[in-house]
């Protein structure tokens, strides 16, 4: 018997996406998350991460708009261009990626592909050969790596390819925090607890302010239900970036869950401080609205 297909709610969205309420803001405009939809089904969760993902790396709303109409006329056959094409960003611009071509959406024109696939026909030669014969220094080879799992890891059909190539730039740079974290984060969303404590950890050694490591790490405990040590590394996110606006959302919501409301609360306050406007406003605003507190110290 067919299993039904899950549907996950905003909040889970959000989460699985560790988007901010900016980002889902933007994914909402765009239109790759529909206001008020009672739920989401797995390829809208892919599409708004290639979506997320293409704005992470600069491309802009008007950009990433501009290219989704284009690929609705080069293909109009495809019903999320988001999860069916590939899309990267290169020089600034989003363009589409099939076999190993790249084309402008807007005009459907070939352009020239100055990709890594040199890099990687040498990496499989040399594994074969034994020889070591890097094609750029090993730097730029770890910047190369990871813009390629940058574009891989957005696209759960490709975690694995992610996985492989931010393990390369930790074996080239074991000092790249930020290719630890997000090692961390696929092997989080993959399930893969103790490897992901492990990654996050490495991007904390590496860079010790590296506050995205330390959330994580937070969010990584209380997925696993140890809500005071979330408690702890939610804080130390804090003490990093006082302004962590995801962070005192968090941590509001893990005090909660232990009883403590009035230490809740002040993260519930802060976090409207920092953003008044997204629905995830709304639920901080809730939760003010309950029922008053018992005093205690946020220790």
């Amino acid at each position: 018997m067919t299993q039904p297909e899950r549907i996950y709610t905003l909040r889970e969205l959000t989460r699985l996406l560790r988007l901010t309420p900016k980002r889902l803001g933007q994914l909402h405009r765009l239109g790759v998350l529909r206001e008020g939809a009672p739920g989401y089904r797995f390829r809208d969760l892919v599409a708004a991460r290639v979506a997320a993902g293409l704005l992470e790396r600069g491309a802009t709303v008007r950009a990433v708009r501009e290219a989704l109409l284009g690929v609705r006329r080069l293909a109009p056959e495809a019903e999320t261009p988001l999860t069916e094409l590939r899309l990267v960003v290169q020089d600034q611009r989003i363009v589409v990626e099939q076999d190993r071509m790249r084309f402008d959406p807007r005009t459907g024109q070939a352009l020239l592909d100055f990709s890594v696939g040199d890099l990687e026909r040498e990496s499989r030669e040399s594994a074969l050969t034994g020889l070591v014969r890097p094609l750029v220094p090993p730097a730029d080879a770890a910047e190369v790596w990871f813009a390629r799992a940058s574009q891989w890891d957005g696209d759960p059909q490709h975690w694995e390819s992610a996985v492989d190539a931010y393990e390369r730039v930790v074996a080239i740079d074991p000092g790249y925090a930020a290719a630890w974290n997000n090692l961390g984060l696929l092997q989080h969303r993959m399930g893969h607890y103790e490897r992901a404590r492990e990654c996050y950890e490495r991007a904390l050694a590496a860079e010790e302010t590296c506050c995205q490591a330390a959330f994580n790490l937070g969010s990584l405990q209380e997925d696993l239900g140890d809500f005071h040590a979330a408690v702890t590394w939610y804080r130390l996110a804090l003490e990093m970036q006082p302004d962590y606006a995801d962070s005192h959302f968090n941590l509001a919501g893990v005090l909660e869950k232990l009883g403590r409301r009035d230490a809740a609360a002040r993260h519930w306050r802060r976090y409207l401080e920092l953003d008044r406007g997204s629905p995830w406003a709304q639920i901080a605003r809730s939760h003010l609205e309950g029922p008053e507190a018992s005093t205690e110290s946020d220790q």
